[in-house]
């Protein structure tokens, strides 16, 4: 592939973003990368689904990024349910790809690992493939499932293989997943580039608290993000229970903010430990929405437990308490630390008890949650701002395109001008 894909003498190249697990522009981390390259001067395509009360049309150009979405039911049932819904992903994501046509760069994002098969299609066409790794899936499914490493453990561990040696460039969330992709993806390491999720600092900045938010209480607790099995919406809900039972605290209200396949359960689990009147969940809300919740939240709590997933992964929800300038408790996690280093305390992994005794621990100091979520904004302003990642964003654009002896895909210039294309 010739020259440099942002160069203005050469008509602008073409990628195509591939994703199953959220609609866009609603996945925050994928709109920006789209808007990125946009400005880089490429004509950008997404392949997504449907979301259920947002991203609803089939066909979209936002800010001058073209969006083509699909209708898919979420996985229920188990292991069929997922079959079923991957399969439903993958037909239309063909489907869409020749409606698209020939592109330079196919961007696939995971999770699944099932995207390298059209990817692969499309290298044969000439794109070059960049396999965005969102999630660790062999680790995802055994700290989802507690199933153990079975056959289909397996499957997904060989899925990932093919994935990484369909691969031209691999990108990364943090510096444990470049680890993964230099380890077991064998990756060279000039090919493997890390970029960080970030929140957009222009669009989700803290607005004046509003006390009334607290329901009368003079502290409040927040949590934001999915509610799915490893996400601990369960080991915070108990650590509340502790916070006022062996605490003796009750001068708090929490607000749990988002969505998930675990979201009835938590609610029937707050009712059972004697939460409700304490604990509110609101379901997924409107960014302004939310803004108001962050800005108003004392401390704002990560329990994410220590698991083969979690410990390696970077959590948004960290970040965006950080951007707030709010004071986070969480679980003593790699990445957590790596991400939110003095902006937040940390309790052994996975001990509810100490959890709540560190949530008591700041409501009893207002100047070091004040120093904290100073320390948190300072950090996502500097070394974890989003213009950081958008320079390695496009140093892995420019690595995937250039020419490679020998070439393992061929011009999709030429293939646009091939009749029956």
């Amino acid at each position: 592939m010739p020259g440099d894909p942002t160069d203005g003498a050469r008509p602008a190249r073409r990628a195509l973003v591939l994703v199953e697990n959220l609609s866009v522009p609603f996945d925050r981390r994928v709109w920006q990368e789209c808007t990125t390259l946009r400005d880089a001067g490429w004509e950008v395509h997404v392949i997504c689904p449907r979301g259920e009360k947002r991203d609803t049309e089939p066909e979209a150009e936002i800010d001058g990024v073209r969006i083509h979405r699909y209708p898919l039911r979420a996985a229920t049932g188990g292991p069929a349910g997922f079959a079923q819904e991957y399969g439903t992903a993958l037909w239309h994501t063909f489907r869409l790809a020749r409606r698209v046509g020939p592109v330079h760069v196919v961007h696939a994002c995971n999770p699944p690992d099932l995207l390298f098969l059209p990817a692969l299609w499309l290298k044969r066409r000439g794109a070059r493939f960049v396999f965005d790794q969102h999630d660790l899936v062999p680790e995802l499914y055994l700290s989802r499932f507690n199933r153990g490493k079975d056959f289909l453990y397996r499957a997904v561990c060989a899925l990932e293989r093919l994935t990484y040696r369909t691969a031209d460039v691999v990108l990364a969330t943090n510096e444990s997943y470049r680890d993964v992709a230099l380890g077991r993806g064998r990756q060279r390491p000039e090919d493997v580039f890390v970029v960080r999720s970030a929140p957009d600092t222009g669009r989700f900045q803290p607005v004046p608290p509003e006390p009334e938010l607290k329901r009368g209480k003079p502290h409040l607790l927040c949590y934001l993000g999915v509610m799915g099995p490893q996400d601990g919406v369960d080991y915070a809900l108990r650590a509340l229970a502790k916070l006022r039972d062996e605490q003796g605290r009750t001068d708090w209200h929490a607000v749990f903010v988002g969505g998930g396949d675990t979201f009835d359960a938590m609610v029937e689990l707050s009712r059972r430990l004697g939460l409700s009147e304490q604990v509110q969940f609101t379901g997924r809300i409107p960014d302004a929405d939310l803004a108001r919740y962050l800005s108003t939240a004392d401390v704002c709590l990560s329990p994410d437990p220590r698991n083969p997933l979690n410990d390696v992964s970077t959590m948004n929800k960290v970040l965006e308490y950080m951007v707030m300038g709010r004071p986070i408790v969480s679980f003593d996690l790699k990445e957590a630390r790596v991400s939110a280093g003095d902006a937040a305390v940390y309790a052994p992994a996975n001990d509810e008890a100490e959890f709540a005794r560190l949530i008591a621990q700041l409501l009893d100091d207002p100047d070091g949650r004040a120093r904290m979520g100073k320390i948190g904004q300072e950090r996502i302003g500097g070394p974890l701002s989003w213009p950081n990642s958008q320079a390695s964003l496009l140093a892995a654009y420019a690595a995937a395109c250039r020419d490679r002896s020998p070439r393992r895909a061929g011009d999709p210039d030429r293939a646009r001008r091939s009749p029956g294309r």
